[in-house]
């Protein structure tokens, strides 16, 4: 699953995820019918608008589960609980009864890319950056709080040769960006991005990199950065773990 704000703002994610999971052995596709989760509409409270939006999605994920796929793979926690966690009510708080059995076929395949991957490290090569950089660990609140996945993004990371993953306070504070939170209440969205960028700050000055597995908090993240005039090298797991990957020559010797 694409999810949007890759598609949108950072195919890049999409790529990596694509390399890194056809490097631990797995076949991918990817059913280009599938559009947005929902999760916008749902939050603000639109239902009908949400589950409108949803099936076609739902639709998509269904015919290459169908097709003999094994898993669905989300590149994001948010994206990822809203399929596995609140599809089913969504769809059950509109009256879709069938749509609601059929989100929770598809939620029990679901998985976030770094819960799968963590599930198959050892498929995958050894993994080397070119040079060292120093990272510092941001856990989204959806992983952490609906889908329960805390420690594979950071066993991943430490995976790689010449990935330090350092220690600050602020790693599990959320970000503030909060999906249509950020856009409802932007001065507290702003002020929460701004308090986890101060611990960043003060709990791991020396870290090169902050590295996270939603795209959205990310570019929340650095936008603050931005603005407050401390720009920050932001980065999904996803593009680090591709980066880490041996070259096809090498990997073919």
């Amino acid at each position: 699953m694409i999810t949007c704000v890759a598609d949108v703002l950072a195919p890049e994610v999409g790529t990596a995820a694509v390399r890194v999971l056809r490097a631990a052995g797995c076949e991918v596709t990817c059913n280009l019918d599938q559009t947005c989760c929902g999760q916008p509409a749902w939050n603000a409270g639109f239902a009908e608008d949400a589950a409108r939006v949803a099936r076609t999605t739902l639709a998509a994920l269904e015919a290459d589960l169908d097709a003999g796929a094994e898993a669905v793979v989300v590149p994001a926690g948010s994206c990822a609980t809203m399929v596995r966690v609140f599809w089913p009510e969504l769809f059950e708080v509109v009256g879709d009864h069938d749509a609601a059995a059929r989100a929770r076929r598809v939620g029990e395949r679901t998985r976030e890319l770094s819960e799968l991957l963590d599930a198959r490290a050892g498929a995958l090569p050894p993994l080397r950056l070119d040079r060292p950089v120093r990272v510092a660990l941001h856990a989204s609140c959806h992983m952490l709080r609906e889908l329960r996945v805390a420690e594979p993004p950071g066993r991943l990371a430490a995976s790689v040769e010449g990935c330090e993953v350092l220690d600050w306070d602020g790693a599990d504070r959320c970000c503030g960006f909060g999906g249509t939170f950020s856009v409802k209440l932007p001065e507290a969205s702003v002020a929460m991005a701004d308090e986890k960028l101060r611990a960043l700050a003060d709990g791991a000055p020396e870290a090169d990199v902050l590295v996270g597995c939603d795209t959205s908090c990310l570019v929340h993240l650095a936008a603050r950065a931005e603005a407050t005039g401390r720009p920050l090298a932001v980065r999904h797991l996803a593009e680090v773990l591709a980066d880490a990957l041996p070259d096809e020559e090498e990997r073919g010797s």
